[in-house]
C-alpha cells in the first residue's frame, strides 16, 4: 500500500507533499470501492450468494492494481470510478475463467492481468498530466 505514495520519491516541497497525499487518498478509495463491490456482488447478486472473504480480499487487490498506473494523475472521484470498474473487471474475469475451466485457484489473472490492463486503460481515460 505504501508503494504508491512512496513512489513520489520526495516530500521536500509543498507540491511533492500534496502529490503524495493525493496518491495515498486515491490508493485508499479505489480498493475500498472495488472490495465492497465484489463482496456485495458475491453476497447478494451472484449465486451461491455467500459472504466470500477471499473474494473481498481479491476485490481489494483488484482496486489496488487498477489504480496503481494512474494514482498520481487522477482526482479522488475518478479513483472511485476506476475502483468500481476494476471490481467489475475482476469479477467478470474470475467468472470467465471458471466458465472456461481454467485453473487459477487464487484468481491471479483476474486481479493482476485483467485489472492491470484496465488500470492502464483507465490512466488514459482519466489521467490528467
Amino acid at each position: 500500500y505504501g508503494f504508491n505514495p512512496g513512489s513520489t520519491l520526495s516530500m521536500s516541497t509543498k507540491d511533492a507533499a500534496n502529490l503524495a497525499g493525493i496518491v495515498a487518498v486515491n490508493t485508499t478509495l479505489s480498493p475500498c470501492v472495488a472490495g465492497l463491490l465484489v463482496f456485495f456482488l458475491r453476497a447478494v447478486v451472484l449465486p451461491p450468494r455467500l459472504l466470500d472473504v477471499g473474494g473481498f480480499c481479491n476485490g481489494i487487490l483488484a482496486g489496488l492494481v487498477s489504480i496503481t498506473a494512474g494514482c498520481g494523475f487522477v482526482k479522488p472521484w475518478e479513483a472511485i470510478i476506476i475502483g468500481f470498474i476494476g471490481g467489475l473487471v475482476y469479477q467478470g474475469a474470475s467468472m470467465l475463467l471458471k466458465k472456461l475451466k481454467v485453473d487459477d485457484v487464487v484468481d491471479a489473472f483476474p486481479v493482476h492481468g485483467a485489472c492491470g490492463f484496465w488500470g492502464l486503460v483507465a490512466a488514459g481515460f482519466f489521467g490528467d498530466p
